[in-house]
């Protein structure tokens, strides 16, 4: 069987969901579809139920995932024999968001691409808050992540940085800051803020500790929606300060004081513990261990 289908099933088996896959493995819904039809073809047997709201693996859809965990991890193995120790090659699958990509990723792929050059590197950016996922349904071998209070034990994680979380709001519309006392009443002051992810998880725990309930306007994914909607008036955010400091909108924004202080950001590779064994996944750790 092809190895690309192979990886779409299994991609598939993890997302169950045709629209999620097929927007992260770059293939149509109906190519995508096509696919699975041709696998159920050959087996003889159904791997997925499907319905017009749900999709669940079918038993010999369960098995046949053991399978295609195991040729692909036997792929793999038989790669990493193939390269020796200082010429590597094969592929390397990066996720991370755009500010990482931007402000984290070349200190360290400089140095990688210097040394293995014949490593193929394929870097794919989006929503921080989804990094952990994408090492869940294995669709990247490393990402840049913001390690979360409780990091999975089957998660190895490389401290890189780390950056505050701070409240911001617009420069051009100082009023959307509804005061009480000369303090912010965060009763009236309309919060933009993550939909879900660490960003979430902290201010999740600050509000649990207050005895009030916040006026949110709109729950976003994304940090760069965030300062979007702060630049155009819509309310106050709360995000990471890094991204701020990457971000074109930083003149348009200033970072109030008068805000509660949450725990900060740290930074870094993050990776299945059994990846280490793979040559190119060390040999970018032992860069990490450089800085």
């Amino acid at each position: 069987m092809d190895i690309r289908n192979l990886k779409l099933f299994r991609h598939l088996a993890g997302t169950l969901h045709f629209a999620r896959t097929s927007q992260a493995c770059y293939i149509t819904p109906s190519a995508l579809t096509r696919v699975i039809q041709r696998l159920e073809s050959e087996l003889g047997e159904k791997l997925f139920i499907r319905d017009n709201r749900t999709v669940a693996l079918t038993r010999a859809g369960i098995a046949f995932k053991k399978y295609a965990d195991d040729v692909l991890q036997r792929r793999d193995q038989l790669s990493n024999e193939l390269s020796s120790k200082d010429v590597l090659d094969g592929e390397l699958t990066l996720y991370c968001s755009v500010t990482a990509a931007y402000g984290i990723f070349p200190d360290i792929m400089a140095q990688y691409r210097k040394r293995h050059p014949r490593v193929r590197v394929h870097l794919e950016t989006g929503d921080a808050a989804r990094a952990l996922q994408k090492l869940a349904t294995q669709d990247a071998d490393v990402v840049i992540a913001a390690k979360p209070d409780f990091l999975p034990k089957n998660l190895q994680f490389k401290t890189l940085s780390s950056t505050p979380l701070v409240f911001i709001a617009p420069l051009a519309q100082p009023d959307v800051i509804v005061r009480k006392s000369g303090q912010i009443d965060w009763e009236k002051t309309p919060l933009i803020i993550p939909g879900h992810g660490l960003s979430r998880d902290r201010i999740d725990q600050w509000l649990a500790t207050e005895n009030f309930v916040p006026k949110i306007y709109s729950q976003v994914a994304g940090n760069e929606a965030i300062i979007v909607m702060v630049t155009l008036g819509y309310g106050i955010g709360l995000l990471p300060r890094l991204v701020l400091e990457k971000s074109p909108f930083l003149n348009q924004v200033e970072i109030l004081d008068e805000t509660p202080a949450l725990p900060q950001f740290v930074l870094g590779l993050c990776t299945r513990r059994k990846n280490l064994s793979n040559p190119r996944i060390k040999a970018l750790w032992d860069i990490a261990d450089e800085k």
